[in-house]
């Protein structure tokens, strides 16, 4: 793995019911870079970081993660480094918990086993949710937020986990403004730390303006690189507007 690499995919295939739903994806994401996943609905972006996350188990491929001291290591080895933030629409918004309750998770994999998280967690939690502009929010249900404070909330809890590597399906999607401004500033902020963000995007007219980095995905890579160098009209097109049939998959 090269040393600038934080996760790389080697010939991962992935199918439902026997349907290819990724083919034959090799990509790279770098350490300390705001990478964009991008592809058409049914194009496989949640696919591919469930399968990153161990969500779902490949026919064929490997996908290996590189530590700190450039260790290559599989999920399970890396898998307290690494935070994820579900698309807003997997959660059971009516769970009965509090804001701080759902910030707390994130400090599971601190815990030793069947330990409760102390002050130092609590503190942790309270920082996360100040960080994220909702420090008096802490004992509100979250049946009872707004969609950009619910996501904002999933936000503090990622943080709250201290990890290296940070995974987001559609993390801006059905947010207010001032929600998106919030969460791409605390981004960028985590990769300036040398933290490395992943987020699969749907908005076009932001990438350049976000990201560093882009993947472009419809069944198979499309297109990877640099936003200068990748994020062309030609690869737009590439990966919006040609037909694919390997089989249908979600986003």
């Amino acid at each position: 793995m090269e040393n600038n690499k934080a996760i790389v995919i080697d010939h991962l295939t992935v199918a439902y019911d026997a349907k290819p739903v990724l083919w034959n994806i090799s990509c790279g994401f770098n350490k300390a870079q705001l990478t964009a996943i991008i592809g058409p609905n049914g194009a496989g972006k949640s696919t591919l970081i469930k399968s990153m996350l161990n969500f779902i188990q490949p026919i064929t491929g490997s996908i290996a993660f590189s530590t700190m001291e450039d260790e290559q290591v599989p999920y399970k080895k890396m898998k307290n480094k690494i935070a994820y933030v579900p698309q807003n629409t997997t959660v059971d918004w009516d769970f009965p918990a509090t804001v701080l309750d759902v910030v707390l998770m994130g400090r599971y994999g601190h815990l030793g086993w069947l330990k409760r998280p102390g002050k130092k967690d609590k503190n942790v939690a309270k920082q996360m949710l100040l960080k994220v502009g909702l420090p008096t929010f802490a004992s509100r249900q979250i049946s009872q937020l707004s969609g950009g404070q619910r996501q904002r909330v999933f936000l503090a809890r990622a943080l709250a986990q201290e990890a290296d590597i940070y995974i987001m399906d559609e993390p801006l999607s059905g947010v207010d403004m001032k929600t998106e401004h919030i969460i791409m500033k605390l981004l960028k902020k985590l990769v300036e730390e040398g933290k490395t963000v992943i987020v699969v995007h749907h908005d076009l007219q932001t990438v350049e303006e976000y990201f560093d980095h882009v993947v472009f995905i419809n069944q198979e890579v499309i297109a990877q690189g640099s936003i200068q160098g990748a994020f062309t009209k030609d690869n737009i097109d590439k990966t919006y507007h040609q037909d694919r049939n390997l089989g249908e998959g979600e986003g």
